[in-house]
């Protein structure tokens, strides 16, 4: 993807969502490097603007962010990366940046529909001894 470094003065904003329940986890910002690094790895790393270094977020706690998919916005200038949390976002330990219970969108309250199904799906191909839904 061609995206606009130029106009952050190399860095683009960067918008980590729950590829799950669609929660926005937090922001960060990535220069070229922390993209490359983030695709590299598999997991979120930022440009630290306060420490002046790559930081893959959970490098100190474990709560890393894996990668499940990156865009680039219409303007090429922030990107959207979709990513599983292990664990909460937050250095305060909450499930986002936004606090321990963040506003909901709609689709987030039914989100739980598609992990519902996939466990269906996966019970359905397993067939473990004692499972009502298989």
């Amino acid at each position: 993807m061609e995206l606009d470094w130029d106009k952050g003065g190399g860095l683009l904003p960067a918008i980590v969502q729950d590829t799950g329940s669609g929660a926005v986890l937090m922001l960060g910002y990535m220069n070229r490097e922390a993209l490359a690094a983030t695709q590299a790895s598999g997991r979120v790393t930022f440009w630290s603007r306060s420490k002046g270094r790559l930081w893959t977020k959970g490098e100190t706690s474990g709560h890393f962010l894996q990668v499940k998919h990156i865009a680039a916005d219409c303007d090429a200038d922030t990107l959207l990366i979709l990513a599983e949390p292990l664990g909460p976002a937050c250095h305060k330990g909450t499930p986002t940046c936004w606090g321990e219970s963040p506003p909901q969108s709609g689709a987030q309250r039914i989100a739980f529909l598609g992990r519902l199904e996939q466990v269906i799906a996966e019970r359905i191909a397993a067939r473990p001894p004692g499972s009502y839904t298989a």
